[in-house]
């Protein structure tokens, strides 16, 4: 297997039933025990999985679950100056910086310092800030649109209309929520409830904002200012 992101459906395979903490020591024990330098592990691992993201990934894999879903993400930015919220390893904030000025928001400190490091060795150019998505320390309307894609997920009901109260904070024009459908949450992945297009109208309404659910591989909540 090519080192990318199919890394983590091939570990959730391999292990049924792994916890989200066994299942981080041994994603980050394989990409960084595939090369001496570790900077160098990760680098190879972000730019084979951008080229899956961005082209054509191995059907089955991880990227090809996510690959339309940040397709989608991309298609929807408005105007040039974008944040993300719960960016995770990054890899839709590298895609929207070759046309937009990205901040790229993450809880993990070392996630963030992670894509720190490797932004520059991909030519890419993005801020990076380590803060709780719910409390970010920038100022309102900084961002002309803000995603939490694959984020609510892994939040409780209250946290995640936190989340979106920051999100609708910090955009001047749109917010954008993508969510999976999923009969159960996916504790492997750290998912701890789970959604359908009714939960997604539900908190667009409670936002008072104008906006729109759709379905394309999971849920989407666009909201409008």
């Amino acid at each position: 297997m090519t080192l990318s992101n199919d890394l983590a459906g091939e570990i959730a395979s391999r292990w049924p039933g792994i916890t989200p903490v066994e299942f981080e020591r041994r994603f980050v024990q394989i990409v960084e025990g595939s090369a001496p330098d570790r900077l160098h592990a990760w680098t190879t691992f972000y730019r084979n999985t951008l080229a899956a993201l961005c082209g054509v990934p191995r059907p089955g894999g991880t990227n090809a679950e996510m690959a339309p879903v940040h397709a989608r993400a991309a298609s929807l930015a408005l105007g040039r100056s974008v944040v993300e919220l719960g960016c995770c390893f990054g890899f839709l904030s590298l895609r929207l910086a070759e046309a937009h000025r990205v901040t790229a928001v993450d809880l993990c400190v070392g996630t963030v310092a992670l894509l720190r490091d490797v932004a520059p060795r991909m030519d890419v150019t993005l801020d990076v800030l380590a803060a709780d998505a719910r409390a970010v320390p920038l100022r309102d309307g900084c961002a002309d649109t803000v995603y939490a894609v694959h984020l609510l997920e892994h939040l409780p009901p209250s946290a995640g209309r936190a989340v979106l109260a920051e999100a609708l904070r910090l955009a001047r024009r749109r917010v954008v929520v993508a969510v999976p459908f999923e009969a159960e949450p996916n504790r492997t992945w750290g998912h701890v409830r789970t959604f359908d297009p009714d939960t997604l109208r539900a908190l667009g309404a409670s936002t008072g904002v104008r906006f729109e659910v759709t379905e394309y591989h999971g849920g989407w909540l666009v909201l409008d200012r």
